[in-house]
């Protein structure tokens, strides 16, 4: 017989954490995501068999829609997917809520979508990643695709795009330069990122401010695995306007591998610095400097199906995986 309890307090996860089947959750992410409730399912024998988190306060705006989010979602098998996700659908109703969002742990700056088409390439650094039915779940509870994402391999980097001198041209006309990062101080130029991303992302689907602290302690996580020059910042009267932050794929490492791949994973340009190939121009130095590197191949990551940045990449590279993010109107 299966049961649901409601978790309160992270000192609670963690407890329960010790004696289960699930995946093991961040016990921390509940104090840091601060959902506005988790719910564990039970088995018979009193361990986890499904859970998932809720949020329908400071939701992201959706119009005609009151936005109820599900994340933090782990199941063992399709039974208890199916009573899970009935159960999270009626608590968003019965807060007012008029279409389930999943999955996204509470905005779109921490883990949303899932993966849909995996393709033949093994994952890559801070890709984020999903048991191969899960999404089947949620289309067998009568959720839909709201938005679909792609990322996109460039094969071989051994040549400089043709509309490099001249996108260089035009950008330096305007009085902007790009520098590499400077890793000695490392905080202060995340700030001078985070000014850059809530300023140009604020038109993003489903976007929702994040908070300056959160986004510091996110990026510094990263500080280790930064190359310095592979990170690029535009700069105009000393003021950043646009950045694109890469990674070395350290997943190669991990799996015995010589890392020749890197991770293209944010692209920002401040809105009144757009339109004259400032981001092209941000993408195509960023692979010619991972080229002089030593690196061989570029892997564009998680793009909106609709935002220029994928429209930029189509320049390079081919499409390799594809994402979701689902919804599910909660009244007829």
């Amino acid at each position: 017989m299966h049961r649901f309890i409601e978790i309160k307090s992270p000192d609670e996860l963690a407890r329960l954490d010790a004696d289960d089947t699930l995946p093991v959750m961040d016990a921390g992410d509940l104090a840091r995501h601060a959902p506005d409730a988790h719910w564990r399912l039970l088995d018979g024998d009193g361990r986890a068999c499904g859970r998932c988190s809720l949020w329908w306060r400071n939701t992201p705006p959706y119009p005609g829609h009151r936005l109820g989010l599900i994340g933090h979602y782990a199941v063992r098998d399709g039974e208890a997917a199916r009573e899970l996700l009935a159960h999270a659908c009626r608590e968003l109703a019965a807060r007012d809520c008029t279409l389930a969002v999943a999955p996204m742990d509470g905005n779109t700056w921490r883990r949303y979508r899932w993966l849909t088409e995996r393709g033949s390439e093994p994952a890559f650094f801070l890709e984020p990643d999903n048991p191969d039915d899960w999404p089947g779940h949620f289309v067998a509870q009568g959720f839909t695709s709201l938005a679909n994402y792609t990322s996109a391999l460039v094969p071989d980097l051994a040549h400089d795009d043709s509309r490099l001198p001249e996108l260089e041209r035009r950008v330096a006309a305007r009085g902007v330069q790009l520098r590499a990062m400077k890793l000695a101080e490392f905080e202060d130029e995340l700030l001078r990122i985070y000014a850059v991303s809530i300023a140009s992302f604020g038109d993003n689907f489903l976007y929702t401010p994040m908070a300056e602290a959160e986004f510091i302690t996110q990026f510094r996580k990263l500080e280790r695995a930064v190359r310095p020059e592979l990170v690029q910042i535009a700069e105009a009267q000393g003021q950043a306007v646009g950045f694109l932050f890469t990674v070395p794929d350290m997943l190669q490492a991990a799996r015995g591998q010589t890392i020749d791949t890197a991770v293209l994973k944010s692209l920002a340009v401040l809105p009144a610095w757009t339109g004259f190939g400032l981001g092209g121009l941000l993408m195509a130095r960023a692979q010619r400097i991972a080229r002089e590197l030593g690196y061989q191949r570029a892997i564009h990551a998680l793009m909106h199906e609709t935002n220029r940045s994928r429209n930029i990449s189509d320049h390079y590279a081919r499409t390799m995986r594809r994402y979701a993010l689902f919804a599910k109107p909660l009244r007829p």
